[in-house]
């Protein structure tokens, strides 16, 4: 089946966070809003069909996730990613940042320090402070054209008081996708410093010709014996409003400690929703992916072409991984507060401001490629006459 990703849906009026509430986030009403990371393409047709098929049975209680659910994560980790992953390894969540607060407190205790490295989503930040856990920073080092880690800062940054570190892979917002060699040197580090590995993988399934993403835990039998991975269909499939995820341990301490942070807060009951729509999406929607991959690719040249052409100043990094692309703007001569003031209230596009991203965000903004390209032209028209 071929889809459609070029005619808009009109998603105002569903109660959206990206269009419906731009006044509750900016002050500002009515932007364009190229910003949250969720895409505005329909959902596969299979995982739709399913959708109506819950809902026209008519009985919503309690729910468990069927094996079926399980086996069809387990038949795309190893289809997609070549890991092999057991149904004992995995843990049903409400989500994949409640899941990092929870395992902040299953692997920390208050004061202790915790690495991130930025710039990084913001949430991550954000958890760590409010866990009562304290933020180590180990920044990527801009190489260039590309964003790569810091390793000699990472050694320095260790010490007695830290526990974890927040992997973002692929990254977001800088769109690396992590090779094998950078992986296994950040697990040599981590087994040496006794660092639990909290591995943010929700991006895993979008990444473009040339790249491969690694699970962290699937490089070694050391690796998996320090890492919790955190995913979910609801990034790959756009499926973000159902509130589902795994963490997956193969470690059997490390997965009983966050089993027993996941009870404090957490029932073994499901959604039932998202419980069908996980495997439909798994079983039948990988066509569907395959072409918007290959949509948000012409997008990133079209993005490409238009900055090159029209704002020569602009820097877009490469996008190897994510739908989100990485501009530096810092050329233009701008705070970011003027860039801001010029792009929401004078083209009225609503972009995420680098700074969200903390350090060496400063002077960067980030944009949603998942998008119709009539919206992409319509925002990147507006944002270069206002920039200009």
């Amino acid at each position: 089946m071929t889809y459609d990703f070029d005619t808009p849906v009109d998603r105002r009026g569903t109660a959206s966070i990206k269009w419906d509430f731009s006044r509750r986030y900016t002050g500002i009403d009515g932007l364009l809003p190229l910003w949250v990371a969720d895409m505005d393409f329909p959902a596969c047709s299979e995982v739709v069909e399913a959708l109506k098929r819950r809902a026209e049975h008519g009985v919503f209680g309690y729910t468990l996730e069927p094996e079926s659910c399980y086996q069809a994560v387990i038949d795309w980790m190893k289809r997609r990613h070549g890991w092999e992953i057991r149904r004992g390894w995995m843990l049903s969540a409400p989500g994949v940042v409640p899941s990092l607060n929870l395992a902040l407190q299953a692997y920390s205790q208050a004061g202790e320090r915790v690495i991130i490295q930025p710039p990084v989503y913001y949430p991550f930040r954000e958890s760590i402070i409010n866990n009562g856990r304290q933020v180590a920073e180990n920044p990527l080092r801009l190489d260039g054209q590309r964003y790569t880690m810091d390793f000699d800062q990472l050694e320095r940054l260790i010490d007695d008081q830290t526990r974890a570190l927040i992997l973002c892979s692929p990254h977001n917002p800088v769109a690396r996708v992590w090779s094998r060699e950078e992986l296994e040197r950040l697990v040599e580090i981590c087994l040496r410093h006794g660092i639990v590995i909290l591995s943010d993988e929700i991006h895993h399934d979008l990444v473009f010709p040339g790249h491969h993403h690694l699970p962290t835990a699937s490089l070694s039998a050391e690796a998996a014996s320090i890492t919790v991975t955190f995913t979910s269909a609801t990034k790959t499939f756009n499926l973000a409003g159902l509130g589902c995820s795994l963490a997956i341990a193969s470690d059997e301490e490390l997965r009983n400690r966050f089993s027993a942070s996941l009870k404090r807060i957490w029932s073994d009951a499901a959604n039932a929703f998202s419980a069908a729509a996980t495997e439909a999406a798994y079983r039948h929607g990988e066509s569907w992916l395959e072409q918007v991959l290959e949509y948000v690719q012409g997008n990133y040249r079209f993005l490409a072409a238009v900055l090159s052409e029209r704002l020569p100043e602009a820097r877009l990094f490469p996008l190897e991984g994510t739908y989100l692309a990485w501009v530096d703007l810092r050329a233009l001569g701008y705070t970011d507060e003027q860039l801001n003031r010029r792009i929401r209230e004078r083209a009225r596009v609503w972009l995420d401001d680098g700074p969200m991203f903390g350090t060496g965000g400063a002077g960067f903004q980030r944009i949603n490629l998942a998008c119709p390209r009539s919206t992409l032209e319509r925002a990147l028209e507006a944002m270069v006459r206002a920039l200009r």
